[in-house]
């Protein structure tokens, strides 16, 4: 479970007490920042770890002194933290008690398709659903959360969501003490009525909603105390929609060490990071003893990206204990190409569509062979997207032709596509052979999404791409 804090300095707070003025108000940061708990897995033979989670219903205080009706894993909103190695058999207990079907997706996680979690593997209401592998990726920020067609948005708005972090012990030596110096941050934005319920629509309009309160963790109007002089800090993006340019209010440099799907080679010293929803992206940052400083979102010239809004203050102890440096470095990968590989173009119109066609659960849009390194363009001739592959890992080469922000260049499974723009990625596939059982590729705004602006691809046997039938004889469908 989360190391236990400390009360907070009054600095964490303010005479007046929580602000939950609707609409908001400027920020008080009088609440402790809920940091989620830890999965406590069990063990069984061989040493496979079975961790359990239960979709509820349930009640939540999300504005001070307002419960309304939420959703969540093992507790009425969010989920507790999942932490595993490399190199560990986990199996998943999930139990929908939810009234209606749902899913639960392992996003960034390599793993058989029979056990991604997508629309193809629903769990109806009352039933279990125990996917099992070995985990054999590098150290990453990975998140859970549901993938049922048609109706993700609302799932996730309703509070489905969990980090499932991935340790390698043969990493690089980096913060990791959970909750002290290694800290979650799910960035998740909500509208409410005046009774403190979340309101509005997440199907409704061009994105879906935009909300105008930001929750960390779960927790309005948050404020953090760290006791370490270096904090590394896990970013989400949870939301819907909307896109955050994350930031300290003194524009202070921090250290990017790693994005979706792993490590960067080296850290980068940067003062601002873009993430769009799906994204991850893990800093960290340096405090001196007794300061005070606002995490925000700097407003954007992106549809999804309206305003500035602050996230968390983060209030320095008196004392802090020394932290190591980062090292300098990190790992050693890099995802390439071979001369001649295959190019994939997708077309991205409107919201419900890619190559001009709407998602189809029996339809395979494309075939993979095993292990390929392949390069895949997509094309935005709209307003804002984002772009999510299962299973892989990518490199973002080039955005209409110039090259990523330095903190980019490093392993990914989801990425912005601006409007008007074509985004190249450098994609590696893994081994897990299904022709039968597809991946999804998807715009990871929510709405769009569920609208139908998805696709699905299979990975075989290298050689046998034109024996794969390209429809799905029984394809599951909950819209």
């Amino acid at each position: 479970m989360a190391a236990a804090l400390p009360a907070l300095v009054s600095a964490c707070g303010s005479d007046g007490g929580p602000d939950t003025s609707i609409p908001p108000a400027r920020l008080t940061f009088a609440n402790r920042l809920r940091i989620p708990p830890l999965a406590r897995p069990a063990t069984g033979p061989g040493g496979v770890k079975r961790f359990d989670l239960t979709m509820r219903r349930g009640q939540a205080e999300l504005l001070a002194g307002r419960r309304t009706e939420t959703w969540g894993f093992n507790g009425p909103h969010l989920g507790p933290t999942i932490r595993a190695r490399r190199g560990d058999t986990v199996q998943m207990a999930v139990t929908n008690q939810l009234g209606e079907a749902s899913t639960v997706h392992w996003h960034g996680m390599r793993l058989p398709a029979r056990m991604d979690g997508g629309p193809h593997q629903p769990i109806e209401p009352g039933a279990s659903w125990s996917p099992r592998w070995t985990i054999d990726q590098p150290a990453a920020t990975t998140w859970y959360h549901p993938h049922p067609h048609g109706s993700t948005a609302m799932h996730v708005y309703r509070g489905l969501a969990g980090l499932f972090l991935i340790d390698d012990p043969d990493g690089p030596k980096l913060p990791s003490a959970y909750g002290v110096d290694d800290i979650p941050l799910i960035l998740q934005d909500k509208r409410f009525a005046a009774d403190g319920s979340p309101t509005g629509d997440p199907h409704r309009g061009t994105f879906g909603m935009l909300g105008d309160h930001v929750l960390v963790n779960g927790t309005h109007d948050p404020c953090l105390e760290v006791s370490t002089e270096r904090v590394r800090l896990r970013l989400l993006n949870g939301s819907n929609a909307r896109m955050y340019h994350v930031e300290f209010a003194d524009r202070r440099a921090f250290q990017v060490v790693g994005t979706d799907a792993g490590l960067l080679n080296a850290p980068v010293e940067t003062a601002r990071v873009s993430l769009s929803p799906g994204e991850r992206v893990e800093i960290v940052a340096g405090f001196t003893a007794g300061e005070q400083v606002i995490l925000r979102s700097a407003g954007g010239d992106a549809d999804i990206d309206e305003g500035d809004l602050d996230l968390l203050k983060v209030v320095a102890r008196d004392r802090l204990a020394e932290s190591p440096a980062v090292p300098a470095r990190l790992a050693d990968t890099r995802i390439d190409v071979p001369a001649g590989a295959r190019v994939r173009r997708f077309r991205l119109n409107g919201h419900d569509a890619i190559n001009g066609e709407e998602m189809d659960p029996s339809r395979i849009d494309e075939v993979v062979p095993a292990g390929a390194r392949e390069i895949w363009e997509v094309e935005n001739h709209v307003y804002a997207h984002n772009f999510h592959i299962h299973e892989v890992a990518f490199r973002v080469l080039d955005v209409d032709g110039a090259p990523p922000p330095a903190y980019l260049a490093g392993p990914k499974d989801t990425v912005y596509v601006p409007g008007k723009s074509t985004v190249r990625l450098a994609v590696e596939f893994g081994h897990h052979i299904d022709p039968t059982t597809p991946y999804m590729y998807h715009c990871h705004l929510l709405r769009h999404e569920d609208s139908g602006m998805m696709g699905q691809f299979v990975i075989v046997r290298p050689g046998t791409e034109d024996l794969v039938p390209r429809t799905l004889a029984h394809a599951a469908h909950h819209g």
